[in-house]
Formats: C-alpha cells, sequence, structure tokens
C-alpha cells in the first residue's frame, strides 16, 4: 500500500515538475522572441479575426460571428432535448419504452425548421460571395504573379499603369531566420513580413486584383481586406478590395507552394490620394532610370557594379553575401557552373532554374539584370574566371 502511495505521490511531482519545466519554457521562449501587436497584421495572442478595413471584411466578420452564434444556440438547443429527454425517460425512474410509428407532424416540423435556418444562413452569404466577385469598374487594376518565393506586381490600368516591380522578403529578415531567428530580447514585431517593395495602393480606391502564377500554385491573401485569391500557373483569377483607413496591411501566400513558402509575405501600403500621386510619380522616375537597352555593349566595372545589386536584392538571401550557401543551397563561390568557360549553362539556370525549383527560375529580371548578376558572381570572391555576359547574350538564351 505504501509503495503504490509513494509511487502515486511519484508520479504526481513528476507531472508538476513537467507542468513547471513546460511553463518555464513558454515563459522563457516568450521573452527570448518578445513581440508587439503589428498594425495591420497578426496580434499577440489572437483569437478574433484580424481588425477589418474594408466593407467586405466587416461584413465577413459579421457572418463569422452570425454562423458561431446561430450554430452554437442550435447545438444547445438539440442537445438540450436530448439530454432532458434521456434523463427524464430513463429507465431508473421507472419509464418503459414504448413502440410508436412516424409522426406526419413531427417529420414536417424538422423538415420546415431546417429549411428556414438554411435560407436565413444563406442569403446573407450569397450575397457577401457575390460582392466578393464583383471586380467591375475597378479604378486600380494590378496583375499579382506568385513564384518560388516572391509576388511580381504589374500596374496594368488606371493610375500607376505601366509600373512593375518584384517583392521578396528582406534580405535582413532572410539571414536573421538563417541565424535561428531574433536575438534574445531583439523586438521584430514584423518578423518574416518586411518586404523590399510593397504593393502599393490609394486609399477609398476600387483595387481589381488579377492573379495568376508562372511555377506552382500560390495564394495571395490579406486578411485585413477579407482577400485571398489563388494563383495558379496558366489561369487568371481576380478579386477586389477597396481600403478605407491609411496604414500597412500583411498577408502571407497561403498555398503551400515549396520549401520557402514561409517566406513569401505580402505587403501593402494604403496612401492617400495625394501621397499616392507623389509615389506614382517617383516610380515612373526610377523606371525610367532603369530603361536599358539591352543591345547596349556594357564594361566589366559597370556590369559588375550593376551585379552586385541586383545580387544582394534576389540572391544574397538564400546564397549568402559572401557567396558560400547555406544548408542544402548550394554556394556560389567555386561553383562548378559558375566557373565553366561555357556560359550559356549559368544563363539557362537563370532563367530556367533547377533541381525542380530547389533553384527559382529568374526569367523575371530583365536582361540586362541576368547579365550583370552572372558577371558579378562569375568575377567575385574566390571566382575570377574574367568572364562577361552581355544583355545579348541574355536575350539569344530566352525562349
Amino acid at each position: 500500500m505504501m509503495k503504490r502511495i509513494f509511487n502515486k505521490l511519484a508520479g504526481t511531482l513528476l507531472a508538476a515538475s513537467a507542468w513547471a519545466g513546460t511553463v518555464f519554457f513558454t515563459v522563457a521562449h516568450a521573452a527570448r522572441h518578445a513581440v508587439n501587436d503589428l498594425p495591420g497584421g497578426p496580434a499577440v495572442n489572437q483569437l478574433n479575426l484580424h481588425p477589418a478595413v474594408t466593407k467586405i471584411a466587416q461584413e465577413q466578420a459579421w457572418l463569422h460571428w452570425f454562423m458561431l452564434i446561430l450554430c452554437t444556440a442550435i447545438f444547445v438547443a438539440v442537445f438540450t432535448v436530448m439530454f432532458y429527454s434521456i434523463w427524464k425517460h430513463r429507465k431508473s425512474v421507472g419509464h418503459k419504452a414504448v413502440n410508436f410509428h412516424e409522426s406526419v407532424t413531427v417529420e414536417i416540423v424538422w423538415t420546415i425548421v431546417p429549411f428556414i435556418i438554411v435560407i436565413l444562413m444563406a442569403l446573407p452569404a450569397t450575397k457577401v460571395v457575390v460582392a466578393m466577385k464583383d471586380t467591375t469598374n475597378a479604378d486600380l487594376t494590378i496583375k499579382v504573379t506568385g513564384m518560388q518565393w516572391k509576388w511580381g506586381y504589374d500596374y496594368l490600368r488606371g493610375e500607376g499603369e505601366g509600373i512593375g516591380f518584384i517583392s521578396s522578403l528582406d534580405s535582413t529578415h532572410r539571414e536573421m531566420s538563417n541565424n535561428g531567428g531574433p536575438k534574445p530580447g531583439q523586438v521584430v514585431d514584423d518578423y518574416l513580413l518586411k518586404v523590399d517593395n510593397p504593393l502599393v495602393v490609394p486609399i477609398n480606391k476600387k483595387i481589381r486584383i488579377i492573379t495568376t502564377a508562372n511555377d506552382v500554385i500560390h495564394a495571395w491573401a490579406v486578411p485585413s481586406f477579407g482577400v485571398k485569391q489563388d494563383a495558379i500557373p496558366g489561369f487568371v483569377r481576380d478579386t477586389w478590395f477597396r481600403a478605407e483607413k491609411i496604414g500597412d496591411y500583411y498577408g502571407q501566400c497561403y498555398e503551400l507552394c515549396g520549401k520557402e513558402h514561409a517566406y513569401m509575405p505580402v505587403h501593402v501600403r494604403v496612401l492617400s490620394a495625394q501621397d499616392y500621386a507623389q509615389w506614382v510619380s517617383g516610380e515612373k522616375k526610377k523606371l525610367a532610370a532603369k530603361a536599358d537597352d539591352p543591345s547596349k555593349v556594357w564594361t566589366a566595372e559597370d556590369l559588375t557594379r550593376r551585379g552586385e545589386k541586383v545580387y544582394a536584392a534576389n540572391c544574397a538571401a538564400c546564397h549568402q553575401a559572401n557567396g558560400k550557401g547555406a544548408g542544402p543551397i548550394k554556394p556560389v563561390d567555386g561553383s562548378a557552373v559558375v566557373l565553366d568557360s561555357d556560359k550559356g549553362k549559368q544563363i539557362a539556370v537563370l532563367l530556367n532554374g533547377q533541381n525542380n525549383g530547389a533553384m527559382p527560375a529568374w526569367k523575371q529580371l530583365s536582361d540586362t539584370e541576368i547579365a550583370a548578376v552572372i558577371t558579378y558572381t562569375k568575377n567575385n570572391w574566390s571566382n575570377k574566371t574574367g568572364q562577361l555576359v552581355q544583355p545579348a547574350d541574355i536575350t539569344a538564351a530566352r525562349p
């Protein structure tokens, strides 16, 4: 008996110790990675939907609570009747089972009542779904292209038409992730949500989003807008939003799209009409300055300088700034493909990718950018090949 009591007490103490250890670890982990609420993004201990900044998101939130309350009421009513019947007519108080046949009245009631409930649920839901798909009369149309593992934005119609850019995870956040995340005590509220080029839109304008992809299925989503739309290769889908509050809003790719899926955030910046017009003006000046003649012959110095910027913006996140790679990612420094005298091999890798998408294709970059980054990698670190790649070489190699 004493042995049993001792074993039970020991088990209880071990369980309490394990629980205390878990609590300590949780508190310590929270202290190590302390974060605050991110306006427009996730909140600490968030239980509800994101604060809505569009009418559609507000209606979705209302539907969410309406359906939850209605279903809870049905659950309580049904199980109350069931448990009451079981308890009131139990055998121990003398009740006996009764044989009876179908009741037309009961069958009519349990057919009509659920039908009414379904109609009550379907009418508001249908209204919201129809509104979500009405992309007509948009003030601005933007094509969103999902790619492993970044987003391409092209302004097709409206103010800003002709602007286009790539949005990737900020390289400092990727490096932070490669090194195990934020340092103890370091507060990074937008960890793995910060991008180099956010999508910028004006407030109170209907923004039509056209989604597609150039490799695998992705999904563009911003919870505060009530928007989630799959981006499927070979297909064009669309959705829309009208933001009613200035600020920064965050989302992610919501479709498992490969090993870098966690590094594919969405960042939308909503500006006033005046600030948006200034942003458009600045972007168009940048585009004009970047416009390159693919037939231009560049010097080695200019190509290398340009290539260093392209590498830092697009390649360093995986291959590291020193070209050594990380984990399964192969190094660029000393790479056989980079050192090979046949420059066509490296050109093919950048245009088409390799290893089933582990190295993604970069055909969305301009011919000059690809030529520059190849030249940079062929003549940096321990790679001293002396080889140059001109934009015309990339133009000739494109399918």
